[in-house]
């Protein structure tokens, strides 16, 4: 039974395919995936606002021709929406799978007080905590724009919105672990990660 047992860690045979970075890639995809999400989450809630506005702005929108419709700034929220919803599982999964191969900077404490370790588990479950409010304001628009304000002009609840400006703010303190496990902890972060191992960064870096 003892000969079916691997000799090292899953982290350990994967040693061989890995990069400086940690990564079996150059890049970080996490990351780039963080900022899809955050983009299409304050462009859906951004464009509900503004046809939630719309009786206020209509004026200007006529007064420079601009040929848009209530109904067009609520199609863009609730698109977009539902674009996030589905891209967030790819965001979190890749953070996940990439926190598996984090190896970061040994002594290093962020400049909240808190160690790699603590960073980490608070930013991955909160990563999960934010994809389910997210899917939860999915499902939540979807009702609002398909049953209870089906036949009306304006498509959102202010609660809804308010929701939605308050995630603003979770999202941007939730991104700032995020950025102190890349900038404090120098998780996949390809210079630093070279320079703990000792290395020349004019002879390993091209």
């Amino acid at each position: 039974m003892a000969a079916f047992i691997p000799a090292g860690s899953p982290i350990e045979q994967l040693a061989a395919d890995l990069g400086p970075n940690g990564l079996p890639y150059a890049l970080p995809i996490h990351p780039n995936l963080v900022h899809f999400t955050i983009g299409l989450f304050v462009i859906a809630i951004a464009f509900d606002i503004a046809g939630a506005l719309y009786p206020v702005e209509k004026r200007v929108f006529r007064f420079l021709a601009l040929p848009v419709t209530r109904g067009g700034f609520h199609d863009v929220g609730w698109y977009n929406l539902l674009a996030c919803a589905i891209v967030t599982f790819f965001t979190v999964a890749a953070g996940f799978y990439e926190m598996l191969l984090a190896v970061p900077l040994p002594g290093v404490t962020s400049s909240i007080g808190l160690q790699s370790m603590e960073t980490m588990l608070v930013h991955g479950v909160g990563g999960v905590v934010i994809l389910l409010v997210i899917v939860a304001m999915t499902v939540w628009r979807g009702y609002q724009r398909f049953v209870w304000r089906r036949d009306m002009g304006r498509q959102v609840q202010w609660l809804y919105l308010l929701v939605g400006l308050g995630l603003f703010l979770v999202i941007g303190l939730h991104g700032t672990l995020g950025a102190e496990l890349a900038a404090e902890f120098g998780v996949h972060i390809t210079a630093d990660q070279l320079l703990a191992a000792g290395a020349d960064l004019k002879e390993a870096l091209p």
